[in-house]
């Protein structure tokens, strides 16, 4: 991109049913500026073409993609139709947004590395933006892995590497919702993205003209273990769960789980003014604060929780 041009239009792909997507439209729409959820699908080149001309936007958010339904697993049964929105579609947008000289923001995903000798659990070294992919556990992971360094010729994408996301209620797609309710958890710190703070910060870095990798996550790790603990205590001092290792893990699953921790020095080092990154440990406190005047506010707390969130008491 030569000039950073004024956020005037923006152009949403995942708008209409995607999770982050839809958070993005409302966000801008509450700070007045114009946008558009696209009705066009990704994978459907000739479609996105026609919408980019009709609603010529300054500002392309691009979060629609396939994670699977109810996890990555489905995504190890359905590798076509994976590849088909994950790889061809994404490269669709990127390219026809360069072709436009738009900038396009793309929220992709830091679950394409694992712990190794060089970033160790717990040394607090974290994986780069320059770093290559490692981990090809899931085939979701896989395509993401193998998309990165094709997206990164692109001058005018802006690719952020999400991790975990986790949101202020309990929306199916939050990370906490996910292992709320699974029966047992491996405990494993990693890097994670708080949305309420990381997402105003993707639309100042497009209004910016940023461009290129940034693993976007809030600074630091937590594990899943702090993470159920903080939901006891402000969602449900009743609830109760247990852990198992990374290899029981893998016997009631398809597919394999990034576990990682990503530096985040570029990403504070090139933050705009004006926006506030916590670490993660305290930026997932705030999140159960919120969620608990949230959930109180639908009526679910103190004492209304839906079944599924519901745990036998433990016997004495």
């Amino acid at each position: 991109m030569t000039e950073t041009k004024p956020m005037t239009t923006v152009l949403v792909f995942g708008g209409k049913t995607g999770w982050i997507g839809g958070l993005m439209v409302t966000m801008c729409k509450e700070k007045g500026i114009k946008v558009v959820a696209a009705e066009s699908r990704i994978e459907n080149r000739e479609d996105v073409a026609a919408e980019l001309d009709a609603v010529k936007p300054t500002h392309v958010l691009m979060s629609a993609g396939i994670t699977g339904r109810p996890n990555i697993d489905w995504c190890e049964d359905h590798k076509p139709e994976t590849l088909r929105v994950n790889v061809i579609g994404t490269l669709n947008v990127a390219d026809l947004c360069y072709m436009r000289d738009i900038h396009c923001t793309i929220y992709a995903t830091g679950c394409i590395f694992k712990y190794d000798e060089e970033h160790s659990l717990g040394s607090g070294v974290g994986f780069k933006e320059d770093a290559k992919a490692n981990f090809d556990g899931s085939f979701y992971s896989e395509t993401k892995g193998y998309m990165e360094p094709m997206l990164k010729c692109y001058p005018n994408c802006l690719i952020l590497r999400v991790r975990m996301p986790i949101s202020d209620d309990l929306i199916h797609r939050n990370f906490v919702t996910k292992i709320v309710k699974y029966e047992r958890v491996v405990n494993i710190p990693n890097s994670m993205t708080v949305l309420h703070e990381m997402l105003p910060a993707s639309l100042a870095m497009a209004q910016k003209g940023l461009t290129g990798v940034y693993n976007f996550t809030n600074p630091g790790v937590i594990s899943h273990n702090q993470v159920l603990d903080l939901y006891t205590k402000y969602i449900d001092p009743t609830y109760h769960y247990k852990n198992f290792t990374v290899e029981e893990q893998s016997k009631v699953i398809k597919a394999g789980r990034s576990n990682n921790e990503l530096d985040t020095t570029q990403l504070m080092k090139d933050m705009p003014e004006g926006i506030v990154i916590n670490d993660i440990q305290t930026a997932v406190e705030l999140c159960f604060q919120r969620m608990k005047v949230n959930l109180t506010e639908m009526g679910w707390l103190p004492d209304n929780m839906p079944e599924e969130f519901v745990r036998e008491p433990l016997s004495s």
